[in-house]
């Protein structure tokens, strides 16, 4: 994903201090804090993807995921259905 943001932008996007936006961004970035879900939710909402694409650990899914919430609902369906056929 690539919306152009530095750490710091996104911080404070977000809602951070400006002073310390780029510091805490880091440290989500390299596991060294994790975010509380309020927060995970301010990150979303800015970089405009849903919770778990945060979460996937392969790129794939986070597109399927990213991807899927974007459909209408008749779309979703029409995928929900297809999954069950191949399950």
């Amino acid at each position: 994903m690539s919306r152009d943001l530095s750490q710091k932008e996104l911080g404070i996007k977000a809602g951070f201090d400006e002073s310390g936006a780029s510091a805490r961004m880091n440290q989500y970035e390299t596991g060294k804090h994790r975010p509380d879900m309020n927060t995970v939710k301010k990150l979303c909402a800015v970089l405009d993807v849903p919770v778990p694409y945060l979460y996937c650990e392969e790129d794939d899914l986070a597109k399927v995921i990213e991807g899927f919430v974007r459909l209408s609902e008749a779309d979703k369906n029409k995928i929900l259905k297809i999954i069950e056929k191949v399950k």
